[in-house]
């Protein structure tokens, strides 16, 4: 007897139900299921897709910095017991950074083989190149220096078009169009070191919301768009500020 296919309302159902009992694993596994199947997302389940993605990686970024930190701190100790300290400690780095490349890789796999083969022009295609700039940023954060250079290459290209793709298609205001400035200007700030550049592009699309912003938007689209620019505006004061302490050394 053949397998029965799963239905897409079913594959929704347990995607929410493991994004609940928050099984980010088994909730990518549901979502590529449902990819396979049905081919294109809608906006309910490429969200989830992003949910699932986001809280894997951001478990393990942070435990990369934790163990990044731990071994750079034994490192400064002369002693000869640090030595092997650092090495086992190093080891658990290493490890991480398997899984977290894993992750990052995974998803842009099924974004260049699956998703962004069948994205619409406007809002889709732009989510979609947004997190394929994300998870190079990801693996670029923390990769040898070669390796550094091509994922921040990558990243860059992934940005660059989404970016004037959602100049072209999407409202100053869209949260997507102002998520992706500002993740775009976190690439420039912490991966090319400029926040001269990070302030330049995140200031213009905070700038251009603010004078679009009317009540013809729903409230949840609202809500979004001013979740996005306080967190644009936090930056920009943090950014600027280093500049200033920066020229003043100088």
């Amino acid at each position: 007897m053949p397998a029965r296919i799963i239905s897409r309302e079913e594959y929704l159902l347990l995607a929410k139900v493991a994004e609940e009992a928050e099984r980010y694993e088994d909730l990518v596994a549901q979502i590529k299921g449902l990819t396979q199947t049905y081919g294109a997302l809608t906006i309910e389940e490429r969200n989830l897709l992003s949910v699932a993605y986001k809280n894997i990686t951001n478990s393990l970024r942070s435990s990369w910095r934790v163990v990044d930190s731990m071994e750079k701190l034994e490192a400064a100790r002369p002693s000869a017991q640090s030595k092997h300290q650092v090495s086992l400690i190093r080891r658990q780095r290493v490890r991480i950074e398997k899984e977290l490349t894993d992750a990052c890789k995974d998803i842009v796999k099924l974004l260049n083989d699956s998703l962004l083969t069948t994205a619409k022009a406007g809002e889709e295609t732009v989510f979609y190149y947004k997190l394929k700039g994300d998870y190079y940023r990801y693996l670029a954060e923390f990769a040898q220096q070669q390796e550094r250079s091509r994922y921040s290459d990558l990243s860059l290209v992934a940005y660059k078009f989404a970016y004037k793709h959602a100049l072209a298609m999407l409202e100053p205001t869209h949260p997507t169009r102002l998520g992706l400035a500002l993740n775009f200007a976190v690439y420039y700030h912490d991966v090319r070191k400029s926040p001269e550049r990070a302030c330049h592009l995140g200031k213009h699309a905070f700038d251009e919301a603010v004078a679009c912003l009317d009540d013809s938007s729903s409230m949840q689209v609202m809500r979004d768009s001013m979740m996005i620019l306080q967190l644009l505006r936090d930056d920009l004061v943090i950014w600027s500020s280093e500049m200033q302490r920066d020229a003043v050394s100088k």
